[in-house]
């Protein structure tokens, strides 16, 4: 079976849903409000699970009922919680969400105990990332433990999937760590420094940071697909039309099934058409980990969108 090490984020997504989103000192009045597992790391280890890969969570939580809920959800998905310590310094971390009628959302993140996720963590799981095939990281820990982590897995020959968000400047140094890098389009922009609105636009900033080193940059871009620049060669990547009621968690399904394709040997166009289903598939449904897809669920509708 496959094994992936996700070092990440868990966070308790507070949700709600409006006609459209407030500008700054509007209030408006919302429809329904819920609360659901997420966190751009713990998000991308069930994805992970949910399509069938053996995956450890590193990460922390605090000392609370959000943490508790927290754990108990990754269990229930099957993902090791074993190297996912309680904080007691610390609340569990928190995302407000805002979701409008087109399912596009705004999120703000209080890391809480994602903040003390320390080198030291991720030394507890080093004999698993040994042995794993693949390793997942966000920026929603300190940068410090990402790069860490990075260089262990790189070390240990295990293929490394950054994705670099919410987006800081990178160094040449952790770039070059990635195997597979994967922004959006504003992650994009903020890493290079080039506003990403169309493919000649992405194909600029993806080689932009092929040459500061990031080896294979995939960026997303939503609706219209993604961009892989790979070998020096850009190519686009179909997206799948779908009609989107929350975006959250899409770009996390899209990561995690890029990952686990890849690390169970199919090559990068195969594992990233599975990826853009993930992903489409996701944003069909409200909520990060509950809108998630399960393996049977991934493979009915690419066989489904395949044949038409």
């Amino acid at each position: 079976m496959t094994q992936i090490v996700v070092v990440g984020s868990l966070n308790m997504d507070l949700i709600v849903r409006a006609p459209r989103l407030p500008v700054p000192g509007e209030t408006i009045i919302g429809h329904e409000f819920r609360t659901a597992p997420g966190g751009k790391g713990a998000n991308q280890a069930v994805a992970a699970a949910r399509l069938g890969a053996s995956v450890f969570m590193v990460g922390r939580v605090g000392a609370d009922d959000f943490g508790r809920a927290l754990r108990d959800s990754l269990t229930t998905d099957r993902v090791d919680t074993t190297n996912v310590f309680i904080e007691k310094g610390a609340a569990t971390g928190v995302a407000v969400i805002q979701v409008d009628g087109m399912g596009q959302n705004t999120i703000v993140v209080a890391a809480g105990a994602n903040a003390r996720v320390t080198r030291a963590d991720v030394d507890a799981a080093r004999p698993i990332l040994a042995s794993a095939h693949a390793l997942i990281v966000q920026l929603e820990i300190p940068l410090d433990t990402v790069t860490y982590a990075l260089r262990l897995a790189r070390e240990a020959r295990v293929l490394t999937v950054l994705n670099p968000a919410p987006a800081q400047p990178l160094s040449a140094q952790v770039l070059s760590l990635a195997d597979l890098l994967v922004p959006n389009e504003s992650e994009a922009a903020l890493l290079t420094g080039i506003s990403v609105g169309d493919w000649t636009s992405a194909e600029a900033a993806a080689r932009e940071l092929n040459r500061r080193g990031a080896p294979t940059v995939v960026v997303t871009l939503g609706a219209r697909g993604a961009l892989v620049l790979e070998n020096g060669a850009a190519r686009r990547i179909s997206p799948f039309q779908v009609k989107a009621t929350d975006a959250t968690a899409a770009g996390d399904a899209f990561v995690a099934a890029l990952a686990v394709a890849r690390a169970s040997g199919s090559d990068l166009d195969a594992a990233l058409h599975e990826a853009s289903a993930a992903g489409a598939l996701t944003a069909t449904r409200l909520g990060a980990q509950p809108s998630l897809p399960t393996r049977a669920e991934l493979d009915e509708f690419l066989k489904a969108r395949d044949h038409e």
